[in-house]
C-alpha cells in the first residue's frame, strides 16, 4: 500500500488544506525547510491569522465546512491557481479522506500523508478492525457488518451486550460515538450518533462495540518511510475527555512500564511495516486495568496532541512527514529514539461547561498568551470564532523534567493565559489539572464524569471576586470619581451595584472610605480594598494586608475579570430593566442555546409535548445539541426550518399552555 512515485519527488510549495492553529503550525515546519505555503479559506475565515500569515491564500466557498474545506474538487483548484506541488491536509476535514488523497494524486500533487489504500484500509473503522485481528492485535468484541438495519443493529446490541459503544464508521474526535446503557435508549441514541455522521463526515455507517468499562486511552505515534522503515515514537495517555473528545493529553502515560511500551510499541509498528505504511500514524488503545490493551482505531493522520511527543522526543513531526512525503528515508533509528522528561498538553475549547460543555462563538476581546510555554493557536485580539468549526481554538503544552513539573508549569501557564470576549474552559481545565486523582496519574476515560460536581464547583474565592468586580465596575465608570483623589473630608454615601455573574444576579453597595479605600458590602459580607494602580487592563490592589493583582476588560456594561487565573464575565445591572425571567423557556418559548445549525425538528405544529421533551436539534462545532421544552403544552410555531443557521437567543419553537 505504498504510495504512487508521484509522491517520490521534489515539491516546492504546499498547500495546507486546513484553517487555523495547524495551518500555522505547519507553515512553521515548512518554511524552515524552504518551502512556500498556500493557505486557503471559507468566507467565515476570510480575516483569519492563518490566512494573512500564509504566502498565498485562496477562497474556497462558503462557511459551512461541505462547502469549503471538505470541498474537493475546490481544493484541488485552488492548489493548482496558486501553483503549490504539495497539499497538507492536517487534522480533521479532509485528512483521513481517500478520495482526498487519490484526487491530489490524479492531479499530480503530492499528498503529504499516507496512500489512498492505506487511508482506506485503516480509516474505515470496521476494516481495520479485521485487518488487526488478522495480524493478532487483540481488537474490542462488536458489530461491524454491512446490514445497517435499526432492528439488526438492536438485535446486535443486545447480543454484545450493555453498554455499548455506537461509533460512526469514518468517525474521529468523538463525532458520531455515543455510550448507550440500555435498549431503551439505543433507538435515539442511533439516530444522532447516524445524523452526527452524515453531517461530520459524509457517511452515517456504525458500527457497535462492547463499553469497556473505566480504561486509559493509549495511543501509539508511528511513522513509515518508501523504503521499509517503520518506528514508533512511545505513547500518549489521552484518558481525559469529554464526550469522548480528548481534552488532556501527556506522554509519557503514567500507566505505561517500559515493558508495556515495548509490547505496544512492537504491535503498532508490525502493523505499520503490514501495511507498508508512509508517513505519520497513531495506533489507539483501550487499556484495562489488568494491563490488557484492546486496539480501536487507526488514525492515519498527524494528531492534535502531537506535540507532547515533540516535546519528550525532541523531533519535528510536521517535519518528519514532510521529508517522509518527498521520498527521503527516516533519519531516526528506534534504538536511537530516547524519551526525556514528561509533557502535557490541554485544549482550550470555546465551550460553557457548566452548561454541559456548549459551543460558543463569538468576538475574542482580548488574547494574551503567556512567555515560557509552548500555546498552538491562530488567535488575536478581536478575533471571531466562527460557530461552524470544532470548538478547540488553542493548544497550552508544557514540558518538565517530570510529569509533577510539567503539571506545574501547565497550571501556571493557564493562569496567564487571558481570553476574555468568549467563554472557554480554562478554568476547568485547571480544576482538572489539579485533582488529586489527575496528580497522582490515576485518571482514566471516566475521569470526568466520575469528578464532574468537583470539577465544576464554584470559585473557591466566588464571595470575593464578586465584591472586587463590583468595585471595578465602579471605579472603571467613567462617571465615577477619580480612585487617586487620596483622602478626603469624609466617606461617600454608599452606592448600589447590581451585577449578574454566570446566570446569578448579586446586590452590592460601594463606599469610599475618608482614607481613599473601598468597602464593598454584599450578603451581609463587607471587604475592604486599598487600588494601588488601575491601568487599562490590570488592577493591583491590597485586601487584607496582602498586594495582589487582577486582569479586567470593561466592555459598555460587560465586565471581563481574571483573578488568580480564574476567568469570569460580569454584566452591570445597576440602570438595566428588569429581565424577563424566560431565558429557560418558562414562556414556552424554547431559544437556540448557541449559534449553529438546525439539523432536526422534533415535533409538529399542534403536538402535545411535555416539559423536558426533545422539540429541536442544533449543530454547532461538530457536535449535536438537544433543546428541549420548557413547559407542558401544544406546539404553536416551529420558526425554523431544518437546514437553517440560526444565532444565539432567537425563538426556534413556541409553546402554548394548555
Amino acid at each position: 500500500m505504498r504510495n504512487g512515485s508521484v509522491q517520490h519527488r521534489p515539491f516546492f510549495k504546499v498547500l495546507i488544506a486546513n484553517r487555523g492553529e495547524i495551518a500555522l503550525r505547519v507553515m512553521r515546519s515548512a518554511r524552515r525547510l524552504g518551502l512556500g505555503v498556500v493557505a486557503v479559506y471559507s468566507d467565515a475565515d476570510r480575516d483569519a491569522l492563518h490566512v494573512r500569515q500564509a504566502d498565498q491564500a485562496v477562497r474556497i466557498g462558503e462557511a459551512l465546512p461541505a462547502q469549503s474545506y471538505l470541498n474537493i474538487p475546490s481544493i484541488i483548484a485552488a492548489a493548482k491557481a496558486s501553483g503549490a506541488d504539495a497539499v497538507h491536509p492536517g487534522y480533521g476535514f479532509l485528512a483521513e479522506n481517500e478520495d482526498f488523497a487519490r484526487a491530489c494524486k490524479e492531479a499530480g500533487l503530492v499528498f503529504i500523508g499516507p496512500s489512498p489504500q492505506a487511508i482506506e484500509a485503516m480509516g474505515n473503522k470496521a476494516g481495520a478492525k479485521e485487518i488487526m485481528k488478522k495480524a493478532g492485535v487483540p481488537v474490542v468484541p462488536g458489530y461491524q457488518g454491512a446490514e445497517q438495519g435499526d432492528e439488526v443493529m438492536l438485535a446486535e446490541a443486545r447480543k454484545i451486550g450493555f453498554p455499548v459503544m455506537i461509533k460512526a464508521v469514518a468517525g474521529g474526535g468523538g463525532r458520531g460515538m455515543r455510550l448507550v446503557a440500555d435498549a431503551a435508549s439505543f433507538p435515539d441514541a442511533l439516530r444522532s450518533a447516524r445524523s452526527e455522521a452524515k453531517a461530520a463526515f459524509g457517511d452515517p455507517t456504525v458500527i457497535l462495540e462492547r463499553a469497556i468499562q473505566s480504561p486509559r486511552h493509549i495511543e501509539i505515534q508511528v511513522f513509515g518511510d518508501s523504503h521499509g522503515n517503520a518506528i514508533h515514537l512511545g505513547e500518549r495517555d489521552c484518558s481525559v475527555q469529554r464526550r469522548h473528545q480528548k481534552l488532556i493529553e501527556e506522554a509519557p502515560s503514567p500507566a505505561v512500564t517500559p515493558e508495556l511500551r515495548a509490547r505496544m510499541g512492537e504491535v503498532a509498528v508490525a502493523a505499520v511495516k503490514a501495511l507498508r505504511y508512509e508517513g505519520a500514524g497513531t495506533l489507539e488503545f483501550l487499556l484495562d486495568a489488568s494491563g490488557a490493551f484492546y486496539f480501536m482505531e487507526m488514525n492515519t493522520r498527524l494528531q492534535v496532541e502531537h506535540p507532547v511527543t515533540e516535546a519528550i522526543t525532541g523531533l519535528d513531526l510536521v517535519e518528519l512527514q514532510l521529508r517522509v512525503a518527498r521520498g527521503e528515508p527516516l533519519t531516526v533509528k528506534q534504538q536511537d529514539i530516547r524519551f526525556e522528561g514528561h509533557a502535557i498538553e490541554v485544549r482550550l475549547c470555546s465551550e460553557d461547561t457548566a452548561h454541559d460543555f456548549m459551543p460558543q462563538s463569538g468576538r475574542m476581546a482580548r488574547w494574551q498568551v503567556p512567555d515560557g510555554i509552548r500555546v498552538e493557536h491562530a488567535l488575536q485580539s478581536g478575533a471571531e470564532i466562527p460557530p461552524f468549526y470544532d470548538s478547540m481554538i488553542a493548544k497550552v503544552i508544557s514540558h518538565g523534567a517530570s510529569r509533577e513539573e510539567a503539571r506545574g508549569r501547565l497550571i501556571v501557564g493557564l493562569e496567564h493565559l487571558t481570553a476574555f470576549g468568549v467563554t472557554t474552559n480554562q478554568a476547568f481545565l485547571m480544576s482538572c489539572l489539579r485533582h488529586p486523582g489527575f496528580a497522582k496519574g490515576q485518571a482514566t476515560t471516566a475521569f470526568i464524569e466520575a469528578h464532574r460536581d468537583e470539577l465544576l464547583a464554584s470559585r473557591p474565592d466566588a464571595a470575593f471576586d464578586t465584591a472586587l468586580a463590583g468595585l471595578l465596575l465602579y471605579v472603571t465608570n467613567p462617571r465615577a470619581p477619580s480612585w487617586r483623589s487620596g483622602r478626603s473630608l469624609s466617606a461617600t454615601f454608599p452606592l448600589p451595584v447590581k451585577i449578574e455573574i454566570a446566570g446569578h444576579p448579586h446586590e452590592l453597595e460601594v463606599t469610599r472610605e475618608r482614607d481613599g479605600s473601598y468597602i464593598v458590602t454584599s450578603d451581609g459580607r463587607r471587604e475592604k480594598f486599598e487600588i494601588d494602580q488601575l491601568d487599562a487592563d490590570a488592577v493591583r490592589f491590597r485586601h487584607d494586608g496582602v498586594m495582589d493583582g487582577a486582569k479586567y476588560l470593561r466592555d459598555g456594561d460587560r465586565l471581563y475579570l481574571q483573578h488568580r487565573g480564574i476567568p469570569f464575565a460580569v454584566t452591570d445591572l445597576t440602570l438595566a430593566a428588569p429581565k424577563a425571567a424566560a431565558g429557560n423557556g418558562g414562556d414556552g418559548k424554547v431559544r437556540a442555546a448557541m449559534n449553529g445549525r438546525v439539523v432536526a425538528v422534533l415535533v409538529n405544529p399542534g403536538d402535545r409535548v411535555t416539559a423536558g421533551q426533545p422539540v429541536l436539534t442544533l449543530e454547532a462545532m461538530k457536535m449535536e445539541h438537544v433543546h428541549k421544552a420548557g413547559i407542558d403544552g401544544v406546539v404553536v410555531a416551529i420558526d425554523v426550518a431544518e437546514g437553517e443557521q440560526v444565532t444565539t437567543g432567537r425563538i426556534v419553537v413556541e409553546i402554548g399552555a394548555e
